[in-house]
């Protein structure tokens, strides 16, 4: 079911009602009801009230008997357990209505944004707009909801109430009606300047936090106080923050200016008003319950009108703004298949990868990253891809696993096109292990287990552990293989960063996938500890392709082949040896870092 959010669409308000009447329809037309019921309380209570004061002064004056205030006086009662009540009803019909959008809501978006085009998460804009759309979209659906009800409850309520007046004084209608047509030009401007605003801000806000993460996180502890660079990073914070909060708070300001100028004209139009009642009141044309009912109604219509109906429009105009950015999400290029599983480890075998000019420069960028980039790759080799920082060498697994497509040239596995292939294909491919590598907070047999989601095999998992080195983390462990891992749980366990890689690694092996890649994800080892592990690594995945990417040399001499890149070329290609006796850029390379491995 689509839930209405879906691509090529453009949403409107009508959404706000339509999306949760299609995910929760029983909760939604009792809020819907609700809202219809409490907009026409206030009329019915300036009947009630006048009803009630009337009778009882018709009491006192001897016109009435006592029994005559009991109905008006069980119909007032009535309004005040109503108000009383139905604050709690609501909230527990709410708080279902919530949780219903919190599960719908919460997959469809992880959905879409691990469909979304890999480009969309490095550029600068579209992940502002992604942080922005997903940050509380199940708040902002609820928001749109009570903000579209509550304008509708508030044109109820005005003309019920106008409309009691104006059988009293027909023209303090029609003028309250002309004072609001401003009002609500105030604020539905003011509700898109401050949409406007707070994207501006955002973009401070969301620098904001991570400078406050790094300064609270429990990473990154050790540094802080080593480094003691606490208070420089606590400056940095500060001026990103007071930066976002200027911007809103200028906005606000602004804002609150403008409505509370209006509220000033509507309050010497209240007391015109009530002015004006004092006549037909001393003429005996209303009663006196009549005119206490319409002062008191008449001056909460004056304030809803000054500043209730100016914080729902606002809103509503906030929450249209935020309909365009959700259009512009769900209009996000998508990359086909993206959420497919792997296909099964057997059905295709590895042969060969060919590069043939490759060209590639990232979107939004002139400078190309590969350039002429021509390559072949064969199956059951260790490759190693050497090079300075920028040389291009993630790119190419980038390229390789399809996370860009938009290459000049070709590149072919199995002799065929790579863009032909499905990416349940390309999964069967590759397992790659990255130099920023996730750490899930999750068990250390869950951790390795994700490496494979075909299959679940408990004497595999412990294998591809104990191969790696990580029978003595486990021996440690209060619960072994299925303690869990990191500290968002009471008796979770967090493990060293080298500890962390071996997972990670463990991961790719468990993966039956025929090439595996190491994109320096042992940059913060030592360049002894890294030879070891790429050591171990490339025995455990004898019969299967590997790639070693590094700049560090002392592992690429464990490669059947070198492939050394510079400026998004290949310069070099072939054995340590060979390369040692050319005296090229690989032969310079290692004998600047050969002191590092004695």
């Amino acid at each position: 079911m689509s839930y209405h959010l879906t691509k090529n669409r453009v949403y409107k308000f009508t959404d706000f009602l339509a999306i949760p009447l299609q995910v929760s329809p029983v909760c939604t037309t009792t809020i819907i009801l609700n809202h219809i019921l409490s907009a026409l309380m206030p009329a019915l209570q300036v009947m009630i009230t006048a009803e009630f004061i009337d009778t009882a002064l018709a009491i006192f004056n001897g016109s009435a008997i006592r029994g005559d205030i009991y109905q008006p006086l069980v119909f007032l009662m009535l309004i005040v357990a109503y108000h009383s009540l139905n604050w709690q009803l609501m909230s527990y019909v709410n708080l279902k209505f919530e949780m219903k959008l919190t599960k719908v809501y919460r997959s469809l978006i992880a959905e879409k944004r691990a469909k979304l085009e890999y480009c969309h998460i490095e550029d600068n804009s579209t992940w502002d707009l992604i942080n922005r759309t997903c940050q509380d979209v199940v708040g902002r659906l609820t928001s749109g909801l009570n903000n579209l009800l509550g304008a509708f409850g508030i044109v109820i309520r005005v003309f019920s109430l106008l409309l009691i007046l104006m059988t009293q004084v027909w023209w303090a209608g029609i003028i309250i009606v002309l004072i609001s047509v401003p009002l609500f030009a105030l604020a539905i401007y003011g509700g898109k300047e401050t949409y406007k605003a707070n994207v501006e801000a955002d973009k401070y806000s969301r620098r904001a936090s991570y400078l406050q993460s790094v300064l609270q996180a429990r990473d990154n502890v050790e540094e802080r106080t080593l480094f003691g660079y606490t208070e420089s990073v606590n400056q940095r914070w500060l001026e990103k923050y007071e930066t976002s909060r200027k911007i809103n708070m200028k906005v606000r300001l602004k804002y609150y200016i403008r409505m509370k100028g209006s509220s000033l004209i509507t309050v010497f139009l209240s007391l015109a008003i009530t002015g004006v009642l004092l006549v037909p009141l001393s003429q005996g044309t209303i009663t006196v319950g009549m005119f206490m009912s319409l002062v008191t109604g008449t001056l909460n219509l004056i304030q809803m009108m000054s500043w209730n109906l100016s914080y729902t429009m606002s809103e509503l105009a906030k929450n249209r703004e935020y309909l365009k950015d959700l259009t512009m999400f769900f209009g996000l290029s998508e990359t086909e298949g993206a959420l497919s599983l792997p296909q099964e480890k057997d059905s295709v075998a590895f042969d060969s990868i060919e590069f043939e000019n490759v060209s590639f420069k990232y979107p939004g960028t002139e400078k190309y990253v590969l350039k002429d980039f021509s390559l072949r790759l064969d199956k059951n080799l260790h490759y190693a891809f050497v090079g300075t920082n920028g040389a291009g060498k993630t790119t190419v697994t980038k390229l390789l696993t399809g996370m860009y497509n938009n290459y000049e040239g070709k590149i072919l596995i199995n002799k065929k096109e790579l863009r032909q292939y499905t990416q349940a294909e390309l999964k069967t491919f590759f397992a790659v292990v990255y130099q920023d590598f996730a750490k899930y907070y999750i068990s250390l047999k869950d951790n390795i287990s994700l490496g494979n989601v075909l299959e679940l095999n408990d004497a595999a998992i412990n294998r591809v552990a104990s191969v790696i080195g990580l029978n003595s983390t486990i021996g440690d462990l209060h619960s072994g293989i299925d303690t869990p891992l990191g500290k968002i749980k009471e008796n979770g366990v967090d493990l060293s960063g080298g500890q962390w890689q071996k997972v990670a690694i463990a991961r790719a092996l468990y993966n039956p996938a025929q090439i595996r890649i190491l994109d320096e994800p042992t940059a913060a080892l030592d360049p002894v500890a890294e030879s070891s592990i790429y050591e171990m690594f490339g025995k455990i995945s004898k019969g299967k392709s590997t790639i070693f990417i590094t700049h560090r040399l002392g592992a690429a001499k464990l490669a059947d082949e070198i492939i050394v890149i510079d400026e998004g070329k290949v310069r070099e290609q072939g054995s340590h040896k060979e390369l040692l006796e050319l005296n090229g850029i690989y032969a310079e390379m290692f004998n600047a870092q050969r002191s590092w491995y004695k």
